[in-house]
């Protein structure tokens, strides 16, 4: 057990803005730990390290108009200040969620009475994703002229969230979520650090709090050092010298990982869920599909996916999956959540783990190219229902082959298609599970001998 020492007073923690610079001890850890060099960056090498486009610009005394791109906590906003402070510009913060065009015209026009001063404005709008095409158009010139440096700050994929004509003429940055070893030395330094950081209060954080701590900030540097601060003060008020896992558990209070419901965490890792069913990966599907519904994923759209899975990827290698697909959709509509859960992993694990086919969609994507081109083509009299004397009259019906009146109740010699299709192989049989029985039919059915032409008309059949 940590010694004990005597209490002091427990840490304060006010609810500042994200961009405020306000550096008191009443700040939070996370405003007070702010990098304020490009080399006090942790994570994200790839965006501003050494030959990166943002650190040459920088260090050559210029910045582009950009859009960072990245999940909450990776240091969009940090990064947009100091890239601010290295080119000596003039830092306005904005807030898609809460400015409008007024705001905008505004900070433009204070911007122009600087540039004519020989100073540059750096504009900052955080949730950029949230301006509509009006407010984008609104920034549109005055980033194209100089007038302002525009940095957006995004979680959504600017592809789809921003206005072509503005995209055009930012670059985007993509920032990553950070990893386990770079959380880690976040949380270390902030812990360490005796003027802005936790340092005075000289704690420790053993091995098993800190693998925690990592593990619940899934990412988020933000996440990470608000439960340090909450734990240290914990630990601090029970007069503990060193922070413990219980701390970290309390502070973290079952902390959920960053999904959206809408945008690319909501597709990409539906896309992993699939591909992992369809590469018959039974583990990882299930893995995927517990982070979908730990994070409150829509169950029914899950399940949807699976349903089309069951079709697309298994199709006739294993026909029985369809129905498991729609079972586990009844089942969950019937049940509902949390319980099932139960339906979800049985039917993943079942697709998972069924032959895989794909050839019921590309029997119809080939049935399909054919049927555009020649939509055209009336349906052949032989297969019309003569229903009235007058279309008996005008042959329809005539030729058509009853198949239950045929040996294997094939109607053998019997043409269904227009004639301008051909013949046409649309249903290429795979050879796994049914599929095998499926084309040993289809082979069987395709030679068998053709039968002489029925008589003109068959009374009745249809």
């Amino acid at each position: 057990m940590p010694a004990r020492r005597p209490p002091t007073q427990p840490l304060q923690v006010s609810l500042l803005p994200d961009d405020a610079l306000d550096l008191s001890r009443d700040a939070p850890l996370a405003a007070r730990m702010r990098p304020r060099l490009l080399d006090d960056v942790i994570g994200q090498d790839t965006a501003i390290g050494a030959g990166s486009m943002l650190r040459t610009a920088v260090e050559r005394g210029r910045l582009p108009s950009i859009i960072l791109w990245g999940p909450p906590g990776c240091g969009k906003t940090t990064l947009a200040r100091i890239l601010a402070g290295h080119v000596e510009a003039t830092f306005v913060p904005l807030s898609a969620v809460s400015s409008g065009v007024a705001e905008l015209r505004k900070v433009v026009a204070e911007s122009q009475t600087r540039r004519q001063a020989g100073r540059r404005t750096v504009v900052f709008i955080d949730e950029i994703h949230r301006f509509n095409k009006a407010q984008q158009d609104v920034i549109l010139p005055y980033a194209e002229d100089g007038t302002i440096t525009l940095i957006g700050a995004t979680t959504e994929n600017p592809s789809f969230e921003v206005v072509a004509p503005l995209l055009s003429r930012v670059r985007v940055v993509r920032l990553v979520p950070l990893d386990g070893p770079a959380i880690a030395a976040i949380a270390a330094r902030g812990l360490e650090d005796r003027e802005r950081g936790l340092g005075a209060l000289g704690l420790t954080l053993d091995a098993a709090a800190a693998e925690l701590l990592v593990q619940g900030a899934n990412g988020d540097a933000r996440a990470a050092l608000t439960a340090l601060e909450i734990a240290a003060g914990m630990a601090d008020s029970a007069g503990r010298t060193g922070i413990e896992p219980a701390d970290i558990r309390a502070a973290l209070q079952d902390r959920r990982p960053y999904y959206d419901k809408q945008a690319d965490y909501h597709y990409d890792t539906v896309s992993a869920f699939i591909k992992s069913l369809r590469g018959s990966d039974a583990d990882a599907a299930l893995y995927w599909l517990a982070r979908m519904i730990e994070a409150g994923e829509d169950a029914l759209f899950i399940v949807r996916r699976m349903v089309i899975l069951a079709s697309e990827d298994v199709g006739l290698a294993d026909p029985a999956a369809l129905q498991v697909a729609v079972s586990c959709q009844q089942a969950v509509h019937f049940v509902g959540m949390p319980e099932g859960f139960y339906a979800m992993a049985e039917c993943a694990l079942y697709l998972a783990l069924a032959p895989k086919s794909n050839s019921v969609g590309s029997a119809y994507g080939r049935a399909m190219e054919d049927a555009r081109r020649t939509g055209h083509e009336p349906v052949p009299l032989a297969l019309r229902n003569a229903v009235t004397g007058l279309m008996r009259q005008f042959g329809y019906g005539q030729g058509y082959r009853y198949a239950h009146d045929e040996g294997e109740h094939v109607a053998r010699g019997m043409r269904h298609l227009p004639e301008t299709v051909g013949e046409p192989e649309y249903y290429i049989p795979g050879n796994l599970g049914f599929e095998r029985e499926a084309a040993a039919r289809w082979q069987a059915r395709r030679e068998l001998p053709s039968l002489p032409p029925e008589p003109p008309f068959a009374e009745g059949r249809a």
